[in-house]
């Protein structure tokens, strides 16, 4: 019987250790830009340090709300709703770099729904698929019926355009039936199903079709398509061992595209170098490492699913974004969880490791 213990203290304090080398790595990344643009060095960390104290707050408050709460109905239809009207509404907005990606109050609050989706899909799946643990063979009303909400979120974050979020709900998806009980048959059947228009949204539009290639090419347009990458792949490289010191980074001063969000793992090779770039690995290893033990130790199965979603879903995000800027796998706009700059999906991640917190006050 699950007892009553205090919070997991390895995935308290290294969350709280990634968000302030975030914090301390945004500011290096974005002093220069943000004093030439807004006339104020710290008005992007401001920004951030600003919803690093909210995630913070909600995620103590939330470690402390008894996660069964989330077990229900009565939650999961609203959260439902409010998740969809949001994704929705994102195309009522001005667009941004040619997405509609942000639902936006003024010039200095933006809200990326995205972000919430993440979440409210993992409890859906939890709430789901945890009373259907001995149902999992039966593809047409567990299976699809499983299936038909993470299809609409992906579908509808596909259409901003974000393919690399709607990657990332796939997979969550994806390895929360498996762990529920989904016979590999069915994984490999909807991956064949996925691949064709995956396919086409990879070689059919021309800006992915580009980024396809100069991943396989990286030299080949140095100066267009292939900027980006190659301008990480410099940063990265000129970090050596022991980096060129805090600050002292080169390629963010208007070299290094989206050094403060997307690519700011380059920025961290650059100047804590390989040293550094190993120890942000490493702390993200030990967050999974314990937050896979909750979920393995938990012995609710809506404990066990929830937490196995929240914690791959920042696994997956961190994989993705570190092999971008290391040209592992072709660029995509995923953010580094906990440290890169954005204020949206900095609040939803300490939120949900909030829950995972309480889920580990109550293990084995």
């Amino acid at each position: 019987m699950a007892k009553r213990v205090g919070v997991d203290k390895w995935i308290f304090f290294t969350t709280l250790l990634l968000v302030s080398v975030g914090l301390a790595m945004v500011f290096s990344a974005s002093a220069v830009v943000s004093q030439e643009r807004f006339h104020s060095a710290y008005m992007d960390v401001g920004r951030q340090a600003g919803w690093a104290l909210a995630g913070v707050l909600s995620m103590i408050f939330l470690m402390r709300v008894d996660y069964s709460r989330y077990n229900s109905p009565r939650f999961i239809y609203p959260a439902l709703s409010v998740a969809t009207i949001l994704l929705v509404m994102v195309f009522f907005f001005r667009n941004s770099h040619n997405t509609h990606r942000w639902i936006r109050f003024g010039n200095f609050f933006t809200f990326q729904p995205s972000e919430i989706a993440k979440p409210i899909l993992i409890l859906f799946l939890a709430w789901f698929l945890h009373t259907r643990l001995d149902e999992m063979r039966d593809w047409k009303n567990t299976l699809l019926r499983a299936a038909f909400i993470p299809v609409v979120f992906i579908l509808l974050v596909v259409k901003q355009p974000d393919l690399g979020t709607a990657l990332v709900l796939a997979g969550v998806t994806a390895m929360m039936l498996v762990l529920a009980g989904m016979e590999w048959k069915y994984l490999v059947a909807g991956i064949a199903v996925a691949l064709p228009p995956l396919a086409a949204l990879l070689f059919w539009v021309s800006w992915r079709r580009q980024r396809m290639l100069v991943f396989l090419h990286p030299d080949a347009d140095p100066q267009g398509a292939g900027f980006h990458i190659n301008q990480s792949l410099i940063a990265v490289g000129a970090g050596g061992l022991t980096g060129r010191g805090f600050m002292e980074g080169i390629q963010k001063l208007f070299y290094l595209p989206e050094a403060s969000t997307d690519f700011i793992f380059a920025n961290i090779a650059e100047e804590l170098g390989f040293i550094g770039a190993i120890a942000i690995v490493l702390l993200f290893v030990v967050f999974g490492f314990r937050g896979l033990r909750v979920a393995f130790r938990s012995q609710d199965p809506f404990a066990r699913l929830t937490a196995f979603g929240i914690t791959t879903a920042i696994l997956l995000q961190a994989f993705f974004n570190i092999s971008v800027v290391l040209s592992l796998v072709p660029t995509k706009g995923i953010p580094l969880p906990l440290i890169s700059s954005g204020g949206t999906s900095l609040f939803f991640t300490l939120s949900s490791i909030g829950v995972l917190l309480n889920i580990s006050r109550k293990i084995e």
